[in-house]
């Protein structure tokens, strides 16, 4: 039986292994490292305790990192020595993480064949480390998977042309059908559903408090899951979170929350990659405070709308109502599934 080794090392990666974790240990010996990227309880144990996959076999120690440097390095070094000691026939990556680079390189170093889930995704801004590390999984690996056509079409204008570039549907679509009607309300009043973190957004006193005041004069409530560099940050600015009468903050929360909260929003507002797919998968229209996005699909007919330099914007994308929506456009739920059986043969 020959082993794979999943590199995890973030929240959506969680929720994109577990569909994965299922299908591959029926058929390999299936181990899975963690990165410890994200370290915080809530973004990460409780995903591998709802999702129901066996927790990692291997977990990095990366606490003392303050930089995405020092970070990829010490992930690189753990990396390495778990396939040097497990010898696995091929490395599982998923997106675009600092864990996807490190594990990228390790593979690329060592000769390691590189499964790549979620390959040809392009935001074309290279000032987002998220692009870069895209760009060098997609190059040194040997099989790319795909969700869509477009991710196709990115690849091919870099010169990624070989015959191992499959289109899968997005194993986040897995997950969404399975766990979306299971789902109940949550807050008995309407609501927008927010999230935010990128350090375009966190990282400078002036738009963080700009975006705050602009959520807060929406005229709904509020539900801001705050991710911990964001708290962090509205700490270190003195920003005081009772100033904002309609915004109700909120530790991060685990997959099953996140999925209901967005399910019964009037409106997801994020700056998040895989909160604007979820979204989309489940018919919620979204604001995406950002002036690119990697899943240019869910821009057509209004589902998803960047909002970046004028805030005011906001409440001018909340009047619309979208248009047509693609059911099928992220595939039909087993994705998981067609990617194992594609492994299953080429390896």
């Amino acid at each position: 039986m020959k082993t794979i080794l999943s590199v995890v090392g973030a929240r959506p990666q969680f929720i994109k292994h577990a569909p994965m974790q299922l299908q591959l240990q029926k058929h390999f010996r299936a181990l899975t490292l963690h990165t410890g990227q994200h370290y915080d309880e809530n973004m990460s144990k409780v995903f591998f305790e709802e999702l129901g996959i066996p927790k990692p076999d291997f977990t990095c120690d990366i606490a003392g990192a303050t930089t995405q440097g020092k970070q990829t390095a010490l992930m690189l070094t753990a990396i390495e020595q778990v396939c040097m000691d497990e010898q696995p026939d091929a490395l599982v990556i998923y997106g675009d993480t600092n864990s996807t680079l490190a594990a990228a390189l390790v593979g690329a170093k060592m000769s390691i064949p590189l499964v790549h889930i979620e390959a040809g995704l392009r935001s074309f801004n290279r000032a987002m480390p998220e692009e870069v590390n895209r760009i060098v999984a997609d190059e040194f690996s040997k099989m790319l998977f795909c969700p869509t056509e477009t991710a196709i079409a990115n690849l091919h204008k870099e010169g990624i042309q070989h015959e191992h570039i499959y289109r899968c549907g997005d194993v986040m679509c897995d997950m969404i059908q399975l766990i979306a009607p299971k789902v109940l309300p949550l807050v008995k009043e309407p609501y927008y559903f927010t999230t935010i973190h990128r350090p375009y957004n966190t990282d400078d006193p002036n738009r963080l408090l700009t975006i705050l005041q602009a959520l807060d004069r929406l005229g709904k409530k509020i539900i801001f899951s705050i991710h911990p560099r964001t708290l962090h940050r509205l700490s270190a600015f003195g920003i005081q979170k009772e100033q904002f009468e309609r915004i109700q903050f909120i530790d991060p929360v685990g997959y099953l929350e996140s999925v209901a909260y967005q399910k019964y929003a009037d409106c997801v507002i994020t700056d998040s990659g895989g909160i604007q797919k979820e979204a989309y998968m489940l018919k919620k229209q979204c604001i995406t405070l950002r002036s690119e996005t990697e899943w240019v699909e869910t821009l057509a007919d209004g589902w998803n709308t960047l909002v970046f330099d004028d805030l005011s914007k906001l409440k001018i994308a909340l009047e619309q109502t979208p248009g047509a929506h693609n059911e099928f456009l992220y595939g039909d739920g087993r994705a998981a599934e067609e990617i194992t059986g594609i492994m299953l043969k080429n390896l």
